[in-house]
């Protein structure tokens, strides 16, 4: 028996890295001369997905409730010499999201592509949230998400074209998500209104899909997903499947294909880009703390 110790285990190599910011798969030039509609695509994944589509020749319209993230829009897309507008929209209120779809007919035509980015969320016990929260939160992400598709969709079936529909989900729809309830609610509603009205305009040319990203760190995120990514372990890498954490180019690239001539017939499917991380499952149960604990919460009080 030798006297030397097992050599450790090789390190796991994990899914290599993607291709370089700035190449794409799709040819050059596919979306010229279309028109894309994006909401909250001035900021975080918005603005990656944009980026993309600007990259392959689309004139971008951005919507957004805040100027200054309109602003941070405008000048990622222009530096790529894609032609830009931006608009102010309230995509709770139908009647902005008329006016939105109106700005964006008369800068560039009706928009052929439409990507449903703009969500709302942030974590609480369920016990702690206020019918507010839970009503804003819904509102945003379910009832403004079907707002904008139904006014993309109303005019494409009144002038006889085709187009595209990506909503973003998250993957939480299939399974809850403890700490959301009011968000995985919202996106479990938003994953089954694709797939009914991907089967209800199909036949007039509309597909409708639904994208789902993963762990994909990026300078805009907000605060509290911060603390929630600073309380867990601080190596992400190493937290998926893939030995890594995803990259902006790697969503965008998703829906630039999802919404391309290459993927006419892919309708009603959600497509989730995380590496396969949440289908993990450990062999044996982890320990359970409850999500106030992970929340550095302290006991429920009624008042």
């Amino acid at each position: 028996m030798s006297d030397h110790p097992d050599p450790l285990p090789a390190p796991v190599p994990g899914i290599p890295a993607p291709p370089p910011l700035g190449t794409h798969a799709l040819p050059a030039g596919t979306y010229d001369g279309v028109a894309v509609f994006i909401t909250g695509g001035g900021t975080g994944l918005g603005k990656g997905i944009a980026v993309e589509f600007a990259r392959l020749g689309a004139s971008l319209v951005i919507a957004s409730r805040k100027e200054e993230h309109l602003d941070a829009g405008r000048v990622a897309l222009e530096a790529l010499g894609a032609p830009v507008e931006t608009v102010v929209c309230d995509i709770r209120e139908p009647d902005s999201i008329a006016a939105a779809f109106d700005a964006a007919e008369n800068a560039f035509g009706l928009p052929s592509v439409c990507i449903n980015n703009a969500a709302a969320n942030f974590p609480v016990p369920a016990e702690d949230m206020s019918p507010n929260a839970w009503r804003t939160v819904v509102d945003i992400t379910l009832n403004g998400t079907f707002f904008v598709t139904r006014e993309f969709a109303r005019r494409h079936l009144a002038a006889g074209t085709p187009g595209s529909v990506i909503d973003i989900g998250a993957s939480y729809a299939w399974t809850g998500g403890p700490g959301f309830a009011h968000s995985a609610a919202a996106k479990a509603g938003v994953k089954n209104m694709v797939e009914s009205l991907a089967v209800e305009w199909g036949p007039y040319g509309i597909q409708v899909n639904g994208l789902v990203p993963g762990l994909i760190p990026h300078e805009d995120m907000t605060d509290d997903i911060r603390g929630n990514l600073a309380r867990a372990d601080p190596e992400k890498d190493a937290l998926q499947p893939a030995m890594r954490v995803g990259t902006r180019r790697e969503l965008g690239w998703a829906a630039t294909f999802l919404a391309s001539p290459y993927a006419r017939f892919i309708s009603g499917h959600t497509l989730v880009v995380d590496g396969a991380n949440w289908q993990r499952r450990a062999m044996t149960n982890p320990t359970v703390i409850p999500i106030r604990e992970q929340m550095g919460r302290g006991p429920f009080a009624a008042d």
